[in-house]
């Protein structure tokens, strides 16, 4: 969350829109300084959460456009909220690619400049490692994102057991067959990506398809763009019922990824919209963890495991976005784990 002061004139600009700075500070019922007032707007308008209009004197402030995509929420007390209290949005929203996504920059300028500085910090890390030493340690990572990814979707092997059937194909006592399955199944899906870096980008609906493929292989889920609705568990959001409007929800999702210039608006988008569009009947979160690993690999950037996310807060920030189309927690796992990544392997 802002701290307070930011909260407090952010909220009161949301309620009461088209005031100028000067009106903003009068009307405001805690004592905050008109000088401070106007540095908050500033920082305000820096992180997107404001707009201007007018000029000079006449300049006036209101939310902006992608308010509701960046304003954040504080978890916890969102979810303090049982799922039949939240006040959602429980349609697919078809704007947020046609008009919002499109129109908005996914990160802050802060938040652009520590992935950057972070991307070039792996660049010279990768540097300074030998064919074998880079191999061995995006091997590494493949193993804690194949159990990561799998354990979100309540696989009970542990990151050990993960490593010992990804290299020796030895199965844990214990554990269903399924379970080692969908492991190996990430583990094929990451070398997939891995082995031909460009193949997935440009990106079209038949490459995602073919991942997905992979990752549900042997395990008794069927394969394509689903033709019934489906629910998701924890969330009264309704994903798209009918085949022809996910497949268009996923065409203009594509041609947005593929017009992106930024590596990480590419991937964050990717981990946040194959999520929300559902296409298939299941495995639509592991296809977003890897599809979003595809696109940091197409382009050199460091891959995430996302070892250290909590399983709880993944799938809250995903239903926030689901319900809210907020990207403001999915977006601080995606750069945390990018910090992470960058810090812990090669």
């Amino acid at each position: 969350m802002p701290e307070q002061r930011d909260h407090e004139i952010l909220e009161f600009v949301k309620k009461n829109p088209s005031l100028s700075s000067k009106e903003i500070h009068e009307r405001l019922v805690s004592s905050i300084g008109y000088a401070t007032v106007k540095r908050i707007l500033k920082n305000l308008i820096s992180e997107k959460l404001i707009i201007t209009k007018g000029s000079g004197r006449g300049t006036k402030y209101i939310t902006g456009p992608a308010y509701d995509l960046l304003y954040p929420i504080d978890v916890e007390d969102y979810f303090s909220h049982e799922i039949d209290e939240r006040i959602i949005r429980e349609e697919f929203n078809f704007s947020l690619i046609s008009n919002l996504l499109r129109e908005t920059d996914l990160f802050i300028e802060y938040e652009n400049q520590l992935l950057t500085t972070l991307q070039t910090r792996f660049t010279e890390k990768k540097l300074k490692l030998s064919k074998t030493a880079y191999t061995k340690e995006m091997e590494r990572l493949s193993i804690d994102l194949s159990w990561k990814s799998s354990q979100i979707e309540g696989n009970t092997y542990s990151l050990l057991e993960t490593e010992r059937l990804l290299k020796e194909k030895e199965t844990a006592a214990g554990k269903t067959k399924d379970e080692a399955i969908m492991l190996l199944n990430h583990k094929e899906a990451i070398d997939f990506i891995l082995f031909d870096t460009n193949y997935l980008f440009p990106l079209d609906l038949s490459k995602i398809e073919k991942l997905h493929t992979i990752l549900i292989n042997g395990l008794g889920i069927e394969t394509g763009i689903r033709t019934t609705a489906v629910g998701i568990t924890g969330t009264n959001y309704k994903p798209l019922a009918y085949e022809q409007s996910i497949r268009k929800a996923l065409h203009e999702m594509c041609a947005l990824v593929n017009q992106y210039s930024s590596v990480f608006e590419k991937a964050l988008l990717l981990l946040m919209m194959i999520s929300y569009i559902q296409p298939f009947a299941d495995g639509n979160k592991r296809v977003a963890r890897i599809l979003s690993n595809a696109a940091l690999i197409n382009r050199g950037y460091c891959p995430l495991s996302f070892r250290t996310v909590d399983t709880l807060d993944f799938k809250k920030a995903m239903l926030l976005f689901y319900e809210q189309n907020n990207l403001t927690a999915i977006k601080k796992i995606f750069i945390d784990q990018y910090e992470f990544a960058v810090n812990t392997y090669f």
